[in-house]
C-alpha cells in the first residue's frame, strides 16, 4: 500500500469542536468509572510487557537462559495457522443466483483490490498509521497511545498494531470450544506474549498488504457482520470496492469497540468515532481538512440488509433444506455430522447445484394454486422435478414455508424427499406404482393385445416373493372399488388406460410378483424410510410408502429411454481456496433395453390421451399415470416428457386415512372425492408447461414392432346383432366374435317374441375383443298377443333406466383405488 505522503500526527480530536466523550467525567457512574480504570490499566500493564519484550534479548546477554528466551520468541511457532477463519458457504442455483447461504459468522473473504482505498486509510489511520514502518511491534505507537490515554481520561488510541490485532482475532476465530474462547479473550501476559510470537513470525510469511487484507477480512464490524465485506454489504447494501469516504471512516470507527458503535443501535456514538476517524485522517494529511470537515457534517445513512444463514428466507426452501442435509448425511465431507456442519457453516463453499429457477418457480405457482398453504381442509401438496438421462432435481416443492408447524402453512417436513433428505416417512404410491407391473411384462415381450380377464373382486393367491415364500391371503377380496370396471378382459394397453385393479394383480401374478418388485428396484424405488420394498400381491396397487423425487426419477427413466439415474442436486462445490471438492455423484445405469422403455412411453401416452387423465396433456408427446391410495387417503400423478420428469403428491399431513380426500371441499370449492386426475395431474400439468415453456419438444421413440404382434391392443371388433335369437344361438355368435355373454334379468317386450333376445348392452356396433355383453330375454308383450310389431323403443332395464339399442358412449374412465396393506403418511 503506498505510503507517500502519509505522516504520523498527534492525539485525536473532534472535527466538528464537540468535547471529546471522556470517560470519567462527573457523570459517570462508579461501576463505568471502574471498568475504564482497569482497561487502562491492563493497557498499561500490556505495554509495560511489551517494553519488557523489547529489552530483553539486549538486556541479559549475559546469561544462556535469556538468549535462549530470545530464540523462542523469534522463532517460528509450530501451532501457527492461518486457516479455520470462519466464511460463510453459498448454495447457488443452476444460472449462479444464490439459493441460500450458511455461517456461524457472516464473513466474505475478498482481495484488497475489492476493497475501496479509502478503507484502508480510514482503518489504518485510527487503528496503526505506522504499518507500514515499524515491525510486528511498534513501540512508538504503543508508548504513544499509552500516554494519550492516561492524560485524556478515554481510550482514543488503540496500543496493539494491526499485525497483533489480526493475530488475536485469527486465534478467537479458530477457537472451536468455550475453554479455547475464553483462552483466546482472557486479559494475561501468557496470551499477549503468544499473540506477539505470532506477529512476528507473520510479519516474516506476509508482505504488509497481505497482512492488512486478511485483517480488514476477519475483524467484527458488529451486528452479525464479520469482514469489511460482509459489513458493507449489511450497513450500505453495497460492496466494499463502492463504499465512499464517510461509509470508510464509519466502518473503521466501529471496529475498535464494535459492540459499542455499531450505527444500527448506537449512531450517535457511532457519529462521533466516524468524525474521530476522519479528524485523524486529516491530522496525518490522509485527507483535506475541509474535506473532514464537510463529511463530519453529514448524517449516518444506512441501507441495511440483513443476511439470514440457512433455508428458512430462501425462494427454494426445501430444495435448500434438501441440498443441506445431502452435506450433513454424507461421511463425504466429514467423519462426523458436526464435521460436516462445521464445513458447511465455517467452510465458505460455493455449492452450485441443478435447481432450474424457471422450473421451481412454476412448480411453487401450480402447488400454491391447487392446494394453498393455509387451506381450508388442511391438505398438502409436493412435487419433485427431474430431468431424465442426468437424474438432476430441477425442483423440488411444498405448498408449505419452511418452519415450525404450530403455524399454519408452516413445515418442516420435506414431503418431497426421503427421510434421509427431509424427514418424511413417505406416502403410500397408489397406481402409480402398476407401472413396473406393465415394465415387467413388456420385458417379458408380452404384446400389446395381451388379453386377460379382470373380474370384479380378486383373491390374491399363488404369489411368490423374491426368496420363494408363498404370499397372498385366501381370504382377502381386492377389486376395482372406484371405477367399477371388471367382469371382462383387457389388454395392456386398455388396462392400464383405465388402471383396473383386478388386471393388474392378475398381470402381477402371470409375470412374476419377484420381477414386478425387481423393476420397481432397478428403477430406483424403495420406501421412503430407506428400507427395501415390500412384497405382497398389492404390491403393484402401491401400498409402499415413497417420495415424489424417487417417483420422478423413476419415472424419468422412461423418458431417457430405460436408462435411470440417481437423483443429484449438487454439481460442483468449490472450497474457499478455490479448490473442487469431490462430491457425491448420480450414478446412471441402463435399467432397461430401450425398445421396453420405448413400449412403456406409448402405453402411458394413451393415459393422457383416451385413459385416467385424458385431457391433461401437454400439447407435445408426454405420457403418464394417475395413483389414488385406498380409502381416498392419497393421490398421486406422475408423468414426463423427454426432457422432464415429475411427480406429484396430494394428502393430508395428519394422516390420510384419519382425514380422506372424500367428499372434499377446499376453501370453497368442492370435488367429491379426489382421484389423481382431480388435483395432482392439474398441478402436473400446470408445472410441466411453465418449466418447458421456451424448451423445444422432443419426440418419444416409437415402440418396436414385436408389441404389435397381437394387435394394438385398441382395436374394436363388431358386435353381431342377435336381438331375435334364441339365448343359445346369440352367446354362441357372440363367442364366435369374440365378446364373452351374461344374461341379466328378463325383460317386457311387444317386439320381441317371449324367449328370445329383446336387449343387448353395449347393443350392436363395436367394442374390445373380450368385452362382456350382457343379454336379456323377452318376458312377451304386457297387453298379451295382438299388439303391433315393434314398440316404441328398448324398454327399461332392471334398474328403471332406458336400455340404449345403440353403444353407449364410454363414460370418461375414473382412477381405480388400491385396497390394499395400509401404510403410514407423513
Amino acid at each position: 500500500m503506498p505510503t507517500e505522503g502519509w505522516s504520523d500526527g498527534g492525539a485525536s480530536r473532534p472535527v466538528t469542536g464537540r468535547r471529546p466523550r471522556r470517560l470519567l467525567a462527573g457523570s459517570t457512574t462508579r461501576a463505568e468509572k471502574l471498568r475504564a480504570l482497569r482497561g487502562l490499566g491492563v493497557l498499561g500493564g500490556l505495554a509495560g510487557v511489551l517494553v519488557a519484550l523489547m529489552i530483553l534479548p539486549t538486556a541479559c546477554t549475559a546469561g544462556v537462559g535469556a538468549r535462549d528466551a530470545a530464540g523462542w520468541f523469534g522463532s517460528e511457532p509450530e501451532d501457527l495457522t492461518t486457516s479455520g477463519v470462519p466464511q460463510r458457504s453459498k448454495i447457488l442455483a443452476a444460472d449462479g443466483s444464490t439459493i441460500a447461504t450458511f455461517f456461524y459468522q457472516n464473513r466474505v473473504d475478498v482481495p484488497l483490490a475489492q476493497i475501496a482505498p479509502i478503507v484502508r486509510r480510514a482503518v489504518l489511520a485510527i487503528e496503526d498509521s505506522r504499518f507500514y514502518e515499524h515491525g510486528a511491534i511498534d513501540s512508538q505507537g504503543t508508548l504513544r497511545a499509552l500516554a494519550s490515554n492516561l492524560t485524556s481520561g478515554q481510550v482514543t488510541q488503540g496500543g496493539s498494531g494491526i499485525t497483533q490485532q489480526y493475530v488475536k482475532n485469527l486465534l478467537l476465530a479458530q477457537a472451536d470450544s468455550a475453554a479455547e474462547q475464553r483462552a483466546a479473550k482472557e486479559i494475561s501476559a501468557a496470551r499477549k506474549i503468544r499473540e506477539l510470537r505470532y506477529a512476528v513470525a507473520l510479519e516474516r510469511r506476509f508482505s504488509k498488504d497481505e497482512i492488512l487484507r486478511r485483517y480488514l477480512n476477519i475483524a467484527y464490524y458488529g451486528d452479525g457482520a464479520y469482514g469489511i465485506e460482509a459489513a458493507s454489504r449489511h450497513y450500505f447494501s453495497k460492496p466494499a470496492a463502492r463504499l465512499d469516504l464517510a461509509e470508510a471512516a464509519l466502518l473503521a470507527g466501529v471496529v475498535r469497540y464494535p459492540y459499542a458503535y455499531e450505527p444500527v443501535h448506537h449512531p450517535g456514538v457511532a457519529r462521533e468515532r466516524r468524525d474521530t476517524v476522519l479528524t485523524r485522517m486529516a491530522e496525518l494529511g490522509w485527507i483535506p481538512r475541509a474535506q473532514a470537515e464537510a463529511t463530519a457534517r453529514q448524517p449516518i445513512r444506512l441501507r441495511v440488509r440483513d443476511v439470514k444463514s440457512g433455508c428458512v428466507t430462501s425462494g427454494a426452501p426445501f430444495f435448500c433444506d434438501y441440498v443441506q442435509r445431502e452435506i450433513l448425511t454424507s461421511p463425504v465431507f466429514g467423519r462426523t455430522p458436526g464435521e460436516r456442519e462445521k464445513l458447511l457453516k465455517r467452510g465458505g463453499l460455493t455449492i452450485r447445484t441443478t435447481l432450474d429457477r424457471r422450473a421451481q418457480r412454476a412448480a411453487q405457482r401450480a402447488v400454491d394454486e391447487h392446494v394453498p398453504p393455509k387451506n381450508s381442509a388442511r391438505k398438502a401438496a409436493a412435487e419433485a422435478m427431474v430431468q431424465p438421462g442426468t437424474g438432476e432435481i430441477k425442483a423440488m416443492v411444498v405448498d408449505r414455508r419452511l418452519g415450525a408447524d404450530r403455524e399454519r402453512g408452516k413445515t418442516w417436513i420435506n414431503f418431497a424427499a426421503d427421510a434421509d433428505h427431509g424427514s418424511s416417512i413417505g406416502m403410500q404410491a397408489g397406481s402409480t406404482f402398476k407401472v413396473f407391473t406393465l415394465a415387467a411384462a413388456l420385458d417379458q415381450d408380452l404384446p400389446f393385445g395381451t388379453r386377460l380377464m379382470a373380474p370384479r373382486e380378486y383373491t390374491p393367491v399363488g404369489y411368490r416373493d423374491c426368496k420363494g415364500h408363498r404370499v397372498g391371503d385366501p381370504d382377502a377380496e381386492l377389486r376395482n372399488s372406484a371405477d367399477g370396471e371388471g367382469g371382462r378382459t383387457f389388454s395392456l394397453v386398455t388396462g392400464t388406460q383405465h388402471s383396473v385393479n383386478t388386471f393388474f394383480l392378475a398381470l402381477e401374478k402371470k409375470v412374476g410378483l419377484c420381477e414386478t418388485v425387481k423393476m420397481a428396484e432397478r428403477l430406483g424405488m424403495r420406501q421412503a424410510g430407506g428400507k427395501p420394498l415390500e412384497q405382497y400381491p398389492s404390491f403393484t396397487l402401491g401400498f409402499n410408502p415413497v417420495s415424489p423425487v424417487r417417483l420422478a426419477a423413476a419415472y424419468a427413466a422412461f423418458g431417457a429411454r430405460g436408462r435411470y439415474c440417481s437423483p443429484v442436486a449438487i454439481r460442483a462445490i468449490i472450497d474457499a481456496a478455490g479448490h473442487r471438492m469431490k462430491v457425491p455423484g448420480g450414478s446412471c445405469g441402463q435399467a432397461l433395453d430401450k425398445d421396453v422403455a420405448d413400449a412403456v412411453n406409448h402405453v402411458l401416452r394413451g393415459v393422457l390421451t383416451k385413459g385416467t387423465a385424458k385431457g391433461m396433456g401437454l400439447d407435445r408427446p408426454a405420457a403418464g399415470k394417475t395413483g389414488t391410495v385406498d380409502n381416498f387417503s392419497a393421490a398421486w400423478f406422475a408423468g414426463y416428457t423427454p426432457d422432464l420428469a415429475a411427480a406429484v403428491w396430494v394428502g393430508d399431513p395428519r394422516g390420510g386415512y384419519k382425514y380422506p380426500m372424500e367428499d372434499l371441499c377446499m376453501d370453497g370449492e368442492c370435488y367429491g372425492a379426489v382421484f389423481g386426475a382431480t388435483i395432482p395431474a392439474p398441478i402436473w400439468r400446470q408445472s410441466m408447461l411453465g418449466a418447458l415453456e421456451d424448451t423445444p419438444a422432443t419426440p418419444f421413440h416409437a415402440p418396436d414392432s414385436r408389441f404389435f404382434s397381437e394387435g394394438s391392443g385398441e382395436d374394436k371388433t363388431k358386435i353381431p346383432d342377435v336381438r331375435g335369437l334364441k339365448p343359445g344361438e346369440a352367446a354362441a355368435r357372440l363367442r364366435a366374435a369374440g365378446f364373452t355373454t351374461d344374461v341379466g334379468a328378463p325383460v317386457e317386450s311387444g317386439r320381441y317374441p317371449k324367449g328370445t333376445v329383446a336387449e343387448m348392452s353395449p347393443g350392436p356396433g363395436s367394442a374390445e375383443p373380450g368385452e362382456t355383453i350382457v343379454l336379456r330375454v323377452s318376458k312377451g308383450s304386457p297387453n298379451g298377443p295382438g299388439l303391433p310389431d315393434g314398440d316404441p323403443g328398448p324398454g327399461p332395464d332392471d334398474n328403471g333406466r332406458p336400455t340404449p339399442s345403440a353403444p353407449p358412449s364410454t363414460p370418461p374412465p375414473q382412477e381405480p383405488f388400491p385396497t390394499g396393506r395400509p401404510g403410514q403418511h407423513g
